[in-house]
């Protein structure tokens, strides 16, 4: 056998190596979903902590939003409740009114407008300062929560050790086309094989924006840290659940995972956006595994694995497909062992994601292996390579705002009751006090 045979020989086995003993691990670890349920508990009314729910928005469909909206206020949840929508400088202003007129009769809506795009941390902030709540939840703007969403994340979070908590993440758009049922079941993976597998030993790395909950007194002793990120002295712009959990973890918190509090979300019905999300994921993963390589020694050794596996297997395999087509091009032979162990191995996690979930339509999550291998693996090649690059990022606005360094625009409350669109006492007479409340106007 010739060199670069051999060197692929090795690779490709090297990677089947990693991947089999990760991808067992983390089927050893996480349980079936339904396990993983949380039992209901009895809790008098005074003893529920209160909740409240922040919701940033930019530029949303404004039927998106109010669905959003309808499943917070629908919650079952029998504590204190109240929830934040930050409008993040959004253009479509006349549409979006509409639906915040229609949530103003509700005392529990809150509306703040940031006057220009700051970016998601900057709106989260802007409603952690003005809100008061013991828990805060994360909700996007597309995403709708199940009736006992917050409900079953509360019980979870009772215990005082834990810092953050997520839902299960499923596609709210998985029938419109083949991408969005593909992304479906990539969720599913994620959540009920990854997280619940690092949720085991309570370090879920990252709790994923759309349903992520967590604990006022924790969250207000990392947001300095959290607003302040910088990345080789740059204002960090994306992947900001990932960095807070990461901060959660270095506290000294638990971060965990609930299966049945289902959230829906809004996922790319194309490739480009697609691709585009799978870009500014890869970077912020790369960005904070390298800021959190000192905290695995305080964890679990199955992290560590969970680290390697994640970050060294991708290269492995893309150094694997290299060779494969170098082998092509300069030997003229095909790289059987190449395509056979990739062939292997996909089955076989199809048919034991299939037994999981007992849904015979994980078999074909098989599609989605030549879009890892020949689109999703160069697009991390580039993302690792760029690092320190913002762009190609779905709002442009913020990634110029942050190469800038600029601050967060004023934000603006508006009290429950007013007309929220009455631009002129809005923009021009609403001041905004030092406590967040209005003054005058």
């Amino acid at each position: 056998m010739d060199l670069l045979g051999t060197a692929g020989t090795v690779t490709i086995s090297s990677y089947a190596l990693l991947a089999g003993v990760y991808k067992g691990m983390q089927a050893l670890y996480a349980p079936p979903a339904r396990s993983l349920v949380v039992p209901p508990t009895n809790v008098a009314l005074d003893g529920l902590p209160s909740v409240d729910v922040i919701v940033p928005c930019f530029n949303e469909d404004p039927g998106v939003l109010a669905a959003c909206l309808s499943s917070i206020a629908n919650q079952d949840y029998t504590g204190q409740l109240q929830f934040y929508v930050v409008d993040d400088g959004s253009a479509n202003h006349e549409d979006l009114a509409r639906v915040y007129i229609a949530n103003a009769r509700d005392p529990r809506f809150n509306l703040i407008i940031l006057p220009s795009n700051a970016g998601k941390r900057k709106a989260q902030i802007a409603a952690i300062r003005r809100s008061s709540g013991d828990l805060l939840l994360n909700v996007d703007s597309d995403t709708t929560l199940a009736p006992d969403v917050i409900t079953k994340l509360v019980q979870k979070m009772r215990d005082p050790s834990v810092g953050a908590v997520m839902g299960q993440l499923v596609a709210r758009n998985r029938s419109h086309t083949w991408l969005t049922r593909l992304i479906d079941m990539e969720y599913w993976l994620a959540c009920n094989e990854e997280r619940a597998a690092q949720a085991r030993f309570g370090a879920v790395m990252c709790c994923c924006g759309p349903c992520a909950m967590y604990r006022r007194s924790a969250l207000l002793l990392l947001l300095d840290q959290y607003e302040t990120q910088l990345f080789r002295g740059k204002p960090s712009d994306f992947g900001e659940d990932r960095h807070l959990t990461i901060l959660m973890l270095k506290a000294g918190f638990q971060t965990e995972y609930v299966a049945d509090a289902i959230a829906a979300t809004v996922v790319p019905e194309r490739l480009a956006p697609y691709l585009r999300q799978q870009l500014r994921w890869a970077r912020s993963t790369f960005r904070d595994t390298f800021q959190a390589l000192r905290l695995l020694r305080s964890l679990d050794r199955y992290l560590t694995l969970d680290v390697i596996g994640q970050n060294l297997g991708p290269l492995l395999l893309a150094v694997s497909i290299l060779m494969g087509i170098a082998q092509v091009a300069m030997a003229a032979t095909v790289p059987w062992l190449t395509i056979a162990l990739l062939t292997f191995m996909t089955i076989i996690r199809c048919s034991v994601a299939a037994l999981r979930a007992r849904q015979f339509r994980f078999l074909g999550f098989a599609a989605h292996t030549p879009i890892n291998l020949f689109l999703i693996l160069p697009l991390k090649a580039y993302a690792l390579c760029t690092l320190s690059n913002s762009a190609w990022l779905s709002r442009a606005s913020v990634s110029q705002s942050a190469a800038r360094g600029a601050e967060a625009p004023s934000p603006q409350t508006l009290p429950t009751g007013q007309d929220p669109w009455e631009r002129p006492k809005l923009w021009s007479a609403l001041d905004v006090g030092t406590d967040g409340e209005p003054e005058g106007g």
